[in-house]
């Protein structure tokens, strides 16, 4: 999928789940139908989503954004789970899910439920957010309605603008079906040649790199209900297309055409212990993907039975896996209205702030990130606090400074015009030591970072790819500095990418350090990424795949019997899902022994919460909104010496125990003060979120008895993060 930075990880953060083998269920105390399936609570996840595109509350452009996103979701949940669960099932390789369930059951209980919530998603355009737009001046509309003068506009933008990059393809004899790439919108087109009265058939697929909505005309005429703002109409691009069908088939008689849109299993499998070149063998994969088989196609519900047939016969596809909708289909293009110059139907704009600690000792002073990172540790709150002037502006002075000898971070996902990566080129033109450790293998990022690795590879910098078949997710920077003749780290442990488009939009949180200790750990961890130590043990880190897990479960034990013993007990996670089982498990055992549970989880949870005797103190919430939570932490009472980590690990097989991640466990009081002040908040039951009940349903909680709106958590945190001051005689 594209990395659109609104879009990207806010379905699955690359948060697909590999089908494993089904947990061995062991455990005579916990019931055996323990879990809830996690395919099925993806789908839950994105059904929030698209409740936010139906609250009549939100900005109206917002509301069509979270419609967008849902789309895009959506597209990626097909082809990556679902394809991959199809995959299975062809091949024989298919296991039963997490939930015993068969696999071919729980694709058709997918099927079914993507069936409703797609219909709902078209509802949600045609009957609540379209008509609301149009009542504020921005108005979608269809040929039908235009007048002669609009027509004749489109037209001539057709013709100068469309026309000469449409390549209609016939299908005859002599030309076989073509190909129809994944998630592009193609008209179906019926024609009957004058002279023999014979009826062919044509493929046009609708340019991607063109706007999705054309705008009609000048923006001259006044919205009825908003006299200071223009209105503004827009017309999608296909139906401008469908209606100068003539142009494309002169001769030819128009008999009909339809609009139609294929997914394609778009998932990847690269055996990195049997090529010498990851970067070839990932580029052919990434070539073999564009082939991968149809395992969705979406019609306009106006299609008719004859290209429907010859569709499903071309495409191999299944009645199960055709979904009839009203057009437009694709509304994931409805981000490109998200440009539109109306702040009034938007969210009210939020600039982020800088740091305390990164703010200048005197007015109009440049601020030295060292000097305050030596000075204490300190924890940013993304996007509340700005990415660019501490992250950004991190790794910038250290490629600047000439008593900084070495740079290693990781790079997961970054953006195209990356500030990030730039600054680790001019600090490997300046003669430092840069590594960068490239991943790849992140998914629908690859083509981006194998650009971006061979750029880095040209100016000079080390860069490596980490370790054979784990993917790299943690979040590191390590700066070292020569000061009075000591080396000294500067370590940045970080719970989101390093990249200055989506910390815009990603709630992240990031610890700066001047800790030796920690700086001693992501040494030792980037030579085990670089090279070939093995270490087997870190300080102040939790690592995957060998100790993190382990770790997490020592400390949930712990919990457990603190509390058997009459000890204050309690576990307060923040993930973005919960799916492994050893983990739920343990989470079980320690809710038995009466240890309260809190859960704050945006996307899977695979837990039932409040099963008497078996999960009665475990509260899961999960809140959506303006930003995307993104942040994990770990937090464990201790009996009152509260242990608590954030880093890139979610509770997911892959994460644990196929992927690098890093935990880093905080110890300034300051810094536990303030990410327990966040569960609280983010658990008061006056906060606007979705509560999990036993049954595996979520149900929003959004207004108090009054109707009234709760307190939305990432407006509250931005304002009292603007509202924070700097003491005025600290030094």
């Amino acid at each position: 999928m594209p990395a659109d930075p609104t879009v990207l990880d806010v379905g699955l953060d690359g948060d697909e789940e590999d089908f494993d083998p089904a947990f061995e269920r062991n455990d005579p105390a916990l019931p055996e139908h323990r879990y809830l399936d996690r395919e099925l609570s993806w789908l839950a996840f994105n059904q929030r989503v698209l409740e936010l595109a139906e609250d009549p509350a939100l900005p109206v452009l917002e509301r069509a954004n979270f419609l967008a996103i849902f789309a895009s979701n959506l597209d990626e949940f097909f082809m990556v789970r679902v394809a991959g669960l199809k995959r299975r099932i062809l091949t024989g390789l298919a296991v039963p899910t997490n939930v015993g369930n068969a696999p071919a059951d729980v694709l058709s209980e997918i099927s079914q439920q993507a069936h409703v919530l797609q219909e709902r998603h078209a509802r949600a355009w045609h009957d609540l957010v379209r008509p609301d737009l149009a009542e504020r001046g921005v108005t979608v509309v269809t040929w039908g309605s235009l007048d002669a003068a609009d027509r004749e506009y489109l037209s001539e933008y057709f013709s100068n603008q469309v026309f000469p990059v449409l390549m209609p393809l016939a299908v005859d004899p002599a030309h076989p079906f073509p190909y129809i790439s994944g998630l592009s919108l193609n008209l179906a087109v019926r024609v009957r040649n004058t002279r023999t009265g014979r009826e062919e058939f044509a493929r046009l697929k609708v340019p991607q790199m063109m706007p999705r909505f054309v705008r009609v005309g000048p923006a001259e005429r006044r919205s009825a209900s908003l006299d200071t703002a223009p209105s503004v109409r827009y017309i999608a691009l296909e139906e401008v297309i469908a209606n100068h069908l003539g142009h494309l088939f002169p001769g030819m008689e128009i008999v009909d055409h339809h609009v139609f849109r294929v997914t394609r299993n778009e998932d990847m499998v690269i055996e990195e212990d049997e090529t010498e070149n990851l970067i070839q063998a990932l580029e052919k994969e990434l070539l073999r993907r564009r082939f991968g088989p149809p395992i969705r196609l979406e019609i306009t519900d106006d299609m008719d039975d004859v290209t429907l047939g010859l569709l499903v016969r071309e495409l191999d596809i299944t009645e199960q896996e055709v979904y009839r909708l009203p057009s437009p289909l694709d509304l994931g293009g409805l981000f490109s209205l998200a440009g539109i110059d109306r702040p009034d139907l938007q969210y009210p704009k939020r600039v982020p702030t800088t740091a305390l600690q990164f703010q200048p000792d005197e007015p109009n002073g440049k601020p030295d990130l060292f000097r305050s990172i030596a000075r204490e540790d300190v924890l940013v709150h993304h996007p509340y606090e700005s990415f660019a002037t501490s992250v950004q502006a991190f790794i910038e002075q250290a490629a600047a400074d000439p008593h900084v000898l070495a740079i290693k971070q990781t790079l997961y996902r970054t953006s195209g015009d990356s500030p990030i990566v730039e600054a680790l080129i001019d600090a490997a033109e300046a003669g430092k030591q840069v590594l960068a450790l490239v991943e790849i293998k992140a998914r629908f990022d690859e083509q981006n970072n194998i650009s971006w690795a061979r750029k880095l590879e040209k100016a000079g910098v080390h860069v490596v790819y980490g370790l054979v078949g784990l993917k790299t997710h943690c979040k590191l920077a390590l700066v070292v500095r020569q000061e009075r003749g000591v080396l000294r780290h500067y370590s940045h442990i970080g719970t989101g990418n390093y990249n200055p488009k989506t910390s815009r939009i990603y709630e992240d949180l990031g610890l700066f350090t001047a800790d030796d200790q920690v700086g001693k750990d992501l040494t030792r961890l980037f030579n085990e990424l670089s090279g070939y130590a093995i270490e087997k043990k870190f300080k102040r880190l939790l690592v995957a795949p060998r100790h993190l897990r382990k770790g997490l479960l020592k400390h949930i034990e712990q919990e457990r019997t603190n509390a058997e013993e009459g000890k204050p007990s309690g576990i307060r996670i923040k993930v973005n899902s919960m799916v492994d089982e050893s983990i739920i498990d343990a989470l079980y055992r320690a809710s038995q022994a009466g240890v309260p549970v809190d859960l704050w989880v945006r996307g899977i949870c695979a837990l039932k919460p409040g099963q008497p005797g078996m999960s009665e103190t475990i509260r899961v919430r999960s809140i959506l909104g303006r930003y995307l939570e993104h942040s994990r932490i770990f937090s464990f009472h201790n009996d009152g010496d509260p242990h608590v980590f954030i880093g890139s690990a979610d509770m997911m097989h892959r994460n644990l125990d196929r992927r690098v991640e890093a935990l880093v466990r905080l110890t300034d009081p300051k810094h536990l003060e303030a990410t327990a002040a966040m569960f609280e908040q983010a658990l008061d039951e006056q906060t606007s979120s979705w509560w999990l009940d036993a049954d595996g349903v979520w149900t929003r909680h959004a207004v108090d008895a009054d109707g009234r709106p709760l307190t939305d958590l990432q407006d509250s945190l931005m304002l009292e993060t603007a509202a924070r001051r700097r003491p005025r005689n600290r030094r």
